[in-house]
């Protein structure tokens, strides 16, 4: 049979056969077997976030099928087959202990998409990426894989609509309507609130990390907004996909040569200006880390930058759910994400010189684009912003020495007098127990409470769940009596929550946090004007040293490991209680010492040893 090199295949012919069989059964030529690889990658899991997946892997696959070739004007590259990672669905799982495997999705999406780019040794790939984590995994996977690569956005979900009133709706409505009396009506808006394909529709993560993975350069800005259900995802941009990835390719185009410190500066400052997920800030650093930064908040920007740019520099431009009107349809019908990008280069607060996956600068591509100005009702102007100020801030303060804590300011409904909220502490011993008090006796929850949500986070969940489904609740509860319940925790929040919220208080419970320390009926201050997060008795030092020894007597009693903490019966689970990092770091699972010491005794006990690739030292990278 011939072959361009039949000397390969002669001394080995066990490494050839399958892929000249795989040639053969796809359809490629078998002469290219050699030459460098590409391929599409998908992400899955169990949701209608990832039902649009398949056709649009499909459909870029074919394109490139069209493409690669011996003939004039053809990729002479060897095709392989479409390859797909799994994770959970956030939507569902929101409110029970299978939480805890979402943000895990990320790094097995990350592990999974590694072996596969490693192991495949492909020089060009493209990705097709849906829900809130897998993106995050998949960009990571191909930073570190560092060869061409250029990701898609499956696209979101069209907003439902409630048969009665016509009023739109989203999954938020639906968590909203968990404490509305009527069962008719929450089984209404249940049935109605997710019609169709495709990812959450509002600015909750998904479109938050979509937008930022367009601005850092690595997705076309045109193709984030665009609904799962657009023929164009089928139609138009697989064709352009396939363009911009052989342009890549032949210029030597990469990654990390798109996400340098300027573009990831430039998607945070998007971020703040569509209001975005507090989930920005553990996926950015981890973002930073495979794009060869070892510290994103030294590195990139310092939290005091970061707060700056969000109090006086960056507005918000967009009236989005969940704390606005609109949805991403409506983003893109008034003209997409580009829109958004423009208003901020013309303002000149982003770098326009950073390279995108077009092969042009992304000032050059918005400039190709040309999108119409700010409507004003959908997107705002800079001039005229919907909001002031940015969506997001950074706190400190002796609940947050980390100065890891976050606040989704674009979505605080009430409760900061001249920037200050004061209340009372009520304490919770994790998600489940806060959930069993608002659906027994929601009466008891009173105007200033501070809730406190602790051992959810990474290691002491483990896996550092997202709260969706208590501040939904605790929503409704405030709109319908008129009152300000804040909430803190050491978990984190779904993109789609509001109100005075603050997650990845940090150092978390499980490790000794301070938020271990607070007791009921504690004063809490938030203090934005300081941006600080501070519990008034902790002030004390006597008072802090006795809770601190009483909290470490109980851990020391317990084999190490605070009876609070979440139970960790998988393998899975004891590798996040094992090796998360904390959530400045970005939460992700890498070599962390203090995990190691705090949770090394009830590992060997339990029987699930580390190896030592896990031990303290053992990989300095991370």
């Amino acid at each position: 049979m011939p072959n361009s090199k039949p000397v390969l295949i002669d001394r080995h012919p066990g490494r050839s056969s399958q892929t000249i069989g795989m040639a053969r059964v796809i359809g490629t030529d078998p002469d290219l077997i050699h030459e460098p690889s590409v391929g599409v990658v998908g992400t899955k899991g169990d949701s209608q976030c990832y039902l649009g997946v398949m056709s649009k892997v499909d459909a870029i696959h074919e394109r490139l099928k069209s493409r690669i070739g011996q003939g004039p004007g053809q990729l002479r590259l060897r095709l392989t087959q479409p390859e797909y990672t799994i994770a959970t669905s956030d939507g569902i799982r929101n409110g029970t202990r299978e939480m805890r495997y979402s943000l895990i999705g990320r790094e097995v999406t990350h592990d999974a998409l590694c072996e596969h780019l490693s192991a495949t040794g492909l020089a060009g790939t493209i990705a097709v990426v849906a829900c809130d984590k897998p993106p995050v995994g998949a960009l990571a996977a191909l930073l570190e894989h560092n060869q061409p690569a250029i990701v898609m956005s499956d696209g979101p979900i069209r907003p439902g609509h409630d048969p009665e009133t016509g009023d739109a709706l989203d999954i938020i409505s639906a968590y909203q309507g968990a404490g509305h009396p009527d069962a008719a009506f929450r089984h209404r808006i249940a049935c109605n609130a997710c019609p169709g394909i495709g990812s959450c529709g509002g600015m909750f993560t998904y479109n938050t990390m979509q937008t930022f993975i367009g601005v850092v350069g690595m997705q076309p800005l045109h193709m984030v907004a665009t609904p799962s259900d657009d023929p164009r995802r089928l139609e138009q941009y697989p064709v352009e996909l396939v363009e911009y990835l052989a342009q890549m390719m032949e210029r030597d185009l990469k990654p990390r040569d798109i996400v340098v410190r300027d573009s990831l500066r430039n998607a945070v400052i998007v971020a703040m200006a569509i209001g975005g997920s507090t989930n920005v800030v553990l996926h950015a650093p981890e973002i930073a880390r495979a794009a060869g930064y070892a510290d994103f908040w030294s590195e990139v920007m310092t939290p005091e930058e970061f707060n700056h740019l969000s109090q006086h520099v960056v507005p918000v431009l967009t009236d989005a759910r969940p704390y606005g009107r609109y949805s991403m349809m409506d983003i893109d019908r008034v003209g997409g994400v580009q829109v958004i990008v423009q208003e901020l280069l013309d303002a000149g607060l982003l770098n326009g010189d950073v390279l995108t996956c077009t092969g042009e600068t992304l000032a050059q591509q918005v400039a190709r684009l040309g999108p119409p100005r700010a409507d004003g009702v959908v997107i705002y102007s800079v001039e005229k912003p919907y909001k002031p100020t940015g969506g997001l801030r950074m706190l400190g303060g002796n609940l947050s020495p980390d100065f890891s804590a976050i606040l989704k300011l674009a979505g605080v409904e009430g409760g900061l007098e001249n920037n200050v909220f004061r209340g009372r502490a009520r304490v919770f011993e994790g998600e489940q127990r806060l959930l069993q008090a608002l659906d027994q006796d929601p009466g008891s929850f009173q105007d200033s409470d501070m809730i406190i949500v602790r051992y959810d986070g990474p290691s002491g969940a483990p896996g550092m769940p997202e709260m969706l489904d208590p501040t939904s609740r605790i929503t409704t509860l405030c709109r319908e009596r008129g009152i300000v319940v804040a909430l803190m925790t050491d978990a984190r929040f779904s993109g789609g929550s509001v109100g005075l919220v603050i997650g990845h208080v940090g150092p978390e419970a499980a490790l000794g946090g301070p938020i271990a320390f607070v007791e009921d009926g504690d004063e809490i201050v938030v203090d934005l004007n300081a941006d600080v997060l501070d519990c008034t008795a902790l002030h004390d030092p006597a008072t802090l040293e006795r809770r601190r020894a009483a909290w470490e007597t109980v851990v020391a009693e317990n084999g190490g490991i605070h009876p609070n903490c979440g139970v960790a019966d998988t393998r899975l689970l004891h590798r996040a209680r094992l090796t998360a990092v904390p959530a400045i770091r970005g939460g992700g699972l890498h070599p962390n010492r203090a995990v190691w010491v705090r949770f090394q005794r009830i590992a060997e006990r339990s029987g699930f040893v580390p190896s030592n690739r896990f031990r303290p030292g053992a990989a300095k990278a991370f």
